[in-house]
């Protein structure tokens, strides 16, 4: 759901790219409200997709990128042999341990933007298939995609859970308000 983005302070271009991503870190955090475990993790659509798999799906990828920005080994390798683990909760994970350690990776996402000397800085794509040959991308490039994959999930979780309980965002929001 479509909330209101404060407007950035005149001139803070990484102000207004964190404000836009964390509306839609809200929304995947909302459509977790009052869920039990057991529910985060039922598929009660078409699609195998689950709350908690989208939470844990998210807070990955955006670790990924940062650390990818940073030079940095992502802090979990997927590959074939585990690439179903990336949208399912496994050993000790729990909803409560993911959406911790995606405030994390959110603290760690805002610093690294805010820290980095332009965002107009490249790096290197790693040598995937999905990529070009040497490409290259910018600091700026990761913040949007950062945005635009978690929305992306944020509507995915909307129909999840509207699916699961009939809870829409706009009832999630005032729960949320409420509390």
């Amino acid at each position: 759901m479509v909330t209101h983005v404060p407007s950035e302070a005149p001139g803070d271009e990484r102000g207004a790219l964190l404000a836009f991503l964390e509306e839609q870190r809200g929304g995947i955090r909302r459509a977790l409200l009052g869920l039990t475990e057991e529910q985060a993790a039922s598929r009660p659509s078409a699609s195998e997709l689950s709350l908690s798999g989208l939470l844990k799906h998210v807070a990955e990828v955006e670790q990924g990128w940062i650390a990818r920005a940073k030079g940095e080994a992502s802090a979990i390798k997927r590959d074939e042999s585990n690439w179903h683990e990336c949208f399912v909760l496994v050993g000790g994970e729990t909803v409560a341990s993911q959406l911790a350690y995606w405030e994390k990776v959110a603290a760690e996402t805002e610093a690294f933007l805010r820290s980095v000397p332009s965002l107009d800085d490249t790096f290197a794509l790693p040598p995937e298939p999905w990529f070009p040959p040497e490409g290259r991308v910018s600091v700026r490039w990761v913040a949007l995609h950062l945005i635009r994959e978690t929305a992306r999930h944020a509507g995915h979780a909307d129909i999840v859970r509207e699916s699961l309980d009939g809870a829409t965002a706009f009832e999630l929001v005032a729960r949320e308000q409420a509390a």
